[in-house]
């Protein structure tokens, strides 16, 4: 029999360097039965802890194909979803912090995304008309609604060839919760600005006039990442006035006039191998999550390349932060003692048809599907 679980409030005044110390010891102690999942955005102090590192797909992809009894997610709520959907029923998906959300994600809930569909089928035949694609930083529900309705999921790798596929399945695309990639994807397809419009899911019919969904294309959610919006182009302007030389890369999550400014967009993974195949000498300012910046510019400055960070602000991913050393210990401890604490399972309805929108975009991207029997 396990052990009472270890309370929070023993770890929350401990110093990071003895939080340090026992999640070694207790990682030793599991032996291989966790498995320690760090996202790129993750603060140093956990990021050093993982066993594997990538972006949100990527993690839980590996995550599935790996024999540990737990898969500890230091990343936000969304992506653990993902890992539950797609990891064995045998293993037991944790988030170290519950409060580690999204707040893009949390621009498109259920309920909202329904009420749109309905609002649409006042002037059009949503199932026969629109294709939803969710972007992967929404919740496991609107994945499952996607499921539900013919619709798939995106990367900010592979947004363009999903939405290449959804126009050879319906006429229009409604796609959440982050306008500015779906903009952008939309851009990389030829499709003109004027046949994209933004749906303000706080207004009804989306504040737009039927003749206004009627023409548009692409029906853009009204949602963005905090982090990603506070790039500004006069940011990249001054850079380029100081450094006529340098080259600049972003996330697509950025807004549309920082993509067309920069040389280079694409997705965390895109960014570090861009930058890390780079030849010595030459300087980078990157429009993307501070702690992914920062460990970049460690990570190739033995090459003398030199990399920026966009913003003059900090911009970091609160929701993120929230995984902090104390969370870690608390939640490993518990392991350690056959407790499982912050687990994150997804509703059976829901996890089997979210990952039928997944396993469209994993078959449309040529990616092999996690094991899952």
């Amino acid at each position: 029999m396990a052990a009472p679980a270890l309370a929070l409030d023993l770890y929350t005044p401990l110093e990071d360097e003895a939080c340090d110390t026992r999640i070694r010891a207790a990682k030793a102690r599991l032996k291989g039965r966790a498995v320690i999942l760090g996202h790129h955005y993750q603060r140093q102090e956990v990021y050093r802890h993982a066993d594997l590192t990538g972006d949100s797909l990527r993690l839980s992809r590996l995550a599935s194909q790996v024999d540990a009894e737990y898969i500890v997610f230091c990343g936000v709520h969304f992506m653990a979803e993902v890992a539950d959907i797609l990891s064995r029923p045998e293993q037991k998906v944790i988030l170290p912090d519950l409060a580690a959300g999204c707040s893009m994600a949390d621009m498109a809930n259920l309920a909202k995304v329904e009420t749109a569909w309905r609002e649409l089928s006042t002037v059009l035949e949503p199932d026969q008309d629109v294709t939803p694609i969710t972007y992967i930083n929404s919740a496991a529900d609107l994945k499952a609604f996607c499921g539900r309705h013919g619709g798939i999921v995106c990367t900010s790798t592979n947004a363009r060839g999903i939405l290449d596929w959804a126009f050879k399945q319906r006429e229009k695309v409604l796609f959440f919760p982050d306008q500015h990639l779906g903009r952008w994807s939309g851009y990389q397809l030829g499709i003109p600005l004027e046949e994209m419009a933004v749906w303000d899911f706080n207004q009804p019919m989306g504040g737009l006039t039927p003749q206004q969904i009627r023409k548009a294309r692409i029906l853009l959610w009204n949602g963005f990442c905090s982090v990603h919006q506070m790039f500004r182009p006069q940011h990249i302007d001054s850079f380029r006035k100081k450094y006529p030389e340098a080259r600049v890369i972003c996330h697509p999550e950025c807004t549309f006039d920082v993509c067309l400014k920069s040389d280079y967009v694409g997705s965390t993974e895109f960014i570090q191998s861009t930058v890390h195949a780079a030849e010595p000498g030459s300087r980078w300012l990157v429009g993307t999550e501070l702690n992914l910046v920062n460990r970049l510019h460690e990570e190739v400055k033995h090459k003398n390349i030199s990399v920026h960070f966009m913003s003059p602000m900090v911009c970091m991913c609160s929701t993120m932060f929230r995984i902090d050393p104390q969370h870690f210990a608390w939640v490993l401890e518990n392991l350690v003692e056959d407790n499982v604490v912050n687990r994150i399972k997804v509703l059976e309805a829901d996890a089997i048809q979210a990952k039928t929108a997944l396993q469209r975009m994993l078959d449309i991207s040529g990616t092999p599907q996690p094991a899952n029997p």
